[in-house]
């Protein structure tokens, strides 16, 4: 299990008690019936020992479950439980507020309930979620002019040593030196396949990953040191294009993207992902076609290594290489959205 998961007792009494707040939390499989949902699906609930639970939809496929029709727990609608909205937009009213475990008791809210959320569909805590926007809107004033005596007291830092400390340990400088250069902002995307988290400098595409791969806190991680800056909740203009642009792909309106994509890696991944971008729409290669390419005849497992690191997902199509003879081959989403992309792009007819 994964270990945000709650605990088994914990994760029974939701199931029965249909609490829609753990939605997306994790899902419940039914032995009997073969068939995983939400913890809020209104379906009549099996014996307990007839249930098995998992952190991701991911994980109930590859188990050899399937869906339920009733609550379609593979579909993501955008909108998230109330509850996460309310202190969401709490935070976007004044990012400076400090919120402590007190304060989301006081919502009636279990605070580790409330972490293990963010967890499992932010990929960080909301306390992170809190230090890193109320950070991200210290460095825009910053960037517009502001003094360091105002953003300090403004975005509630006790002094000027702590918030000095907080803002070097994010952005790798000195809030003197700050530039809008210094941050990749990321933010969640709703998509039909699940939520990606999806992040930019405000010079290009950095970041597309689903949020139930397995490898994505690895790759943030290989994202900040390659940038030697932090990931912080917030918006830019390249994301804001980035998000426009996934959601028309989806739609079936777009297939080429527009959007500047900076994906900095080792010499060879960096070769393999310019290979893999060329990839046409509707089309395939294998990994062996790819070690061709970049004149490595012998690297195909070095190709599929490079390959499954790539970490703009869609935009670097690493889900059009297959194996030679047809087979899907691996991806770190997950074979069932790799076949769903390849599907999408070969239209009505697949």
């Amino acid at each position: 299990m994964n270990q945000t998961m709650p605990s088994h007792r914990e994760m029974e009494r939701a199931l029965f008690a249909r609490d829609a707040t753990y939605d997306g939390v994790f899902v419940a499989a039914v032995k009997t019936t073969g068939i995983f949902c939400r913890p809020s699906c209104p379906a009549r609930k099996p014996f307990p020992e007839n249930i098995e639970y998992y952190a991701t939809p991911r994980d109930a496929i590859f188990a050899g479950y399937r869906a339920c029709r009733r609550c379609h727990p593979m579909e993501v609608n955008g909108a998230a439980p109330s509850w996460v909205a309310g202190l969401v937009a709490h935070v976007e009213a004044d990012p400076g507020v400090r919120i402590r475990d007190q304060d989301i008791r006081e919502r009636g809210l279990d605070p580790a309930r409330v972490r293990r959320y963010f967890l499992a569909r932010y990929g960080m805590t909301f306390h992170a979620y809190c230090r890193g926007r109320r950070m991200a809107a210290a460095l825009e004033d910053i960037r517009r002019g502001g003094e360091i005596d105002d953003v300090v007291f403004d975005h509630g830092y006790e002094s000027h040593s702590g918030f000095r400390e907080a803002f070097a340990k994010a952005f790798g400088t000195s809030p003197g030196r700050a530039t809008g250069d210094e941050a990749i902002a990321a933010s969640l995307l709703a998509t039909p396949l699940g939520p990606m988290i999806v992040g930019a400098t405000p010079r290009a595409l950095c970041l597309a990953e689903f949020t139930t791969r397995r490898m994505l806190a690895r790759q943030m991680k290989i994202l900040t040191q390659r940038f030697r800056c932090a990931i912080v909740p917030g918006v830019n203009d390249v994301l804001d294009q980035a998000k426009r642009e996934f959601l028309e792909y989806f739609a079936g309106t777009r297939r080429r993207f527009d959007v500047a994509v900076e994906a900095p890696g080792t010499p060879f991944q960096e070769l393999v992902w310019r290979a893999v971008a060329a990839i046409p729409y509707g089309e395939t290669r294998a990994y062996e076609s790819i070690a061709r390419e970049v004149g490595r005849n012998a690297a195909v497992r070095a190709v599929g290594t490079a390959n499954g690191m790539n970490r703009i997902a869609i935009a670097i199509p690493c889900h059009r290489v297959v194996n030679k003879n047809g087979a899907l081959g691996g991806y770190g989403g997950g074979k069932w959205r790799k076949l769903a992309l390849l599907d999408l792009e070969r239209g009505p007819a697949a």
